[in-house]
């Protein structure tokens, strides 16, 4: 499968042009740089200069940074998400200050509506709500620990809250790209987590590590390890909520694996998922409704979605449509979910050259979660393929291609 971390300058540079719908000798005369060099510098075959790479931004309409790989900047600051980003940081730097005398504390049931509140728009992709919300809801949780500092239900209840807003933060802030604010909060999950009596947060809590080193191969043994360790100390207890933890380790444990090009190790987790997503079908079968099961559907389904990774990474892209295919799912799934299987499933037809199916793909993830979708670097590397398919992109690509900020 094509990393997107391997793509150069010029290949950047060829994908905006399209866009822009600027031939070769059209975006040299307006950078003052000729045919021939920007032709080298496409093709890879030599690296352009700062100052060429200045010139080129200009005539392209964009920033340096852009044709360095990095769009997420300039869409933040358009979408005017990234001015929400600093108090978050600021909040998690106050995280163990008390409070001024005279604020009016929330209860813990009050804390626990607002962050259900806030998780269930996290689950639809709703970033910018949910960056909006979070420096208050932070700065309450915080409060609501210093508050129950006695050994007890209350104070663990007060604990759990606190880990899963700093999960929340993470996780926006992953999906927008900020890494350091996104490793500040998991480290505040991290701390917080084990005093919560609730040893499926911290098992939570390394998955949500391990997903963060998915994007760079030479961190992903790394995850495996902190897969392999959550698992092991997660004792089997048979509930489902259990089950739905270890379930969903055991398939990022295959991914990562995937990602390491270990396919044998790949294919065992995957079978022990299978086994595990075969005794929760049970579990939910004498089950009581269930309750939180720490926002992690866990099921054949995923199977199937874990599936589709591994053979995306062994560049078997007939395989995963043909397991794509085969995807049906519940009444109100989790948007975030669905885009993400859209998305992955944009990257298999366009890898097997259906180019209009694979457009059509990321059109519905759009629609179904388009925060997430804006942001999803595969969404980035897809419609790359699809711009380098094609000597003229048509308007609808160029269109989907400035607004995912490829």
């Amino acid at each position: 499968m094509h990393d997107r971390t391997d793509k150069h300058t010029g290949e950047r540079i060829r994908e905006l042009r399209a866009i822009r719908d600027y031939s070769l000798a059209e975006l040299g005369r307006r950078a003052h740089v000729s045919t021939s060099q920007l032709s080298r510098f496409e093709n890879g075959d030599q690296p352009a200069s700062p100052s060429i790479v200045a010139s080129v931004a200009r005539a392209l309409g964009v920033t340096i940074s852009v044709l360095h790989g990095q769009p997420y900047i300039h869409m933040l600051q358009q979408d005017q998400l990234d001015a929400l980003l600093t108090p978050i940081s600021s909040a998690l730097d106050a995280w163990d200050i008390p409070p001024d005398d005279d604020v009016q504390p929330r209860t813990l049931d009050e804390v626990a509506d607002r962050i259900k509140a806030v998780s269930k728009k996290r689950a639809a992709g709703k970033f910018g709500e949910v960056a909006e919300a979070l420096p208050e809801l932070i700065t309450d949780a915080a409060v609501t620990v210093q508050r129950h500092d006695t050994p007890g239900r209350d104070r663990e209840r007060a604990y759990a809250m606190q880990a899963e807003v700093a999960r929340t933060t993470a996780i926006v802030a992953y999906r927008l790209g900020y890494m350091g604010l996104a490793r500040l909060a998991l480290a505040k999950m991290a701390a917080a987590a084990p005093h919560s009596g609730d040893p499926r947060q911290v098992a939570v809590e390394r998955y949500e590590r391990a997903v963060m080193t998915h994007a760079e191969a030479s961190r992903a043994d790394r995850g495996v390890a902190l897969v392999r360790q959550a698992v092991r100390d997660l004792d089997d207890d048979g509930e489902p909520a259990t089950l739905a933890v270890r379930g969903t380790l055991l398939l990022r444990a295959s991914a990562l694996s995937a990602v390491q090009k270990d396919y044998a190790a790949a294919e065992d987790w995957l079978g022990q998922a299978k086994e595990v997503a075969e005794q929760a079908a049970e579990a939910d079968a004498v089950a009581d409704p269930p309750g939180t099961r720490y926002a992690l559907a866990f099921g054949e389904l995923n199977v199937k979605l874990g599936e589709i990774d591994v053979a995306m990474n062994r560049s078997e892209h007939e395989h995963a449509l043909r397991v794509a295919r085969t995807v049906q799912w519940p009444n109100a799934y989790q948007p975030t979910r669905v885009a993400g299987f859209l998305i992955r499933r944009a990257s298999a037809e366009a890898w097997t050259a259906r180019h209009e199916e694979a457009l059509a793909s990321l059109r519905r993830a759009r629609e179904t979660a388009a925060q997430l979708t804006r942001y999803h670097p595969d969404v980035h590397e897809t419609v790359g393929v699809l711009l380098r398919a094609r000597a003229k992109a048509s308007p609808e690509l160029r269109e989907y291609a400035q607004w995912s900020g490829v």
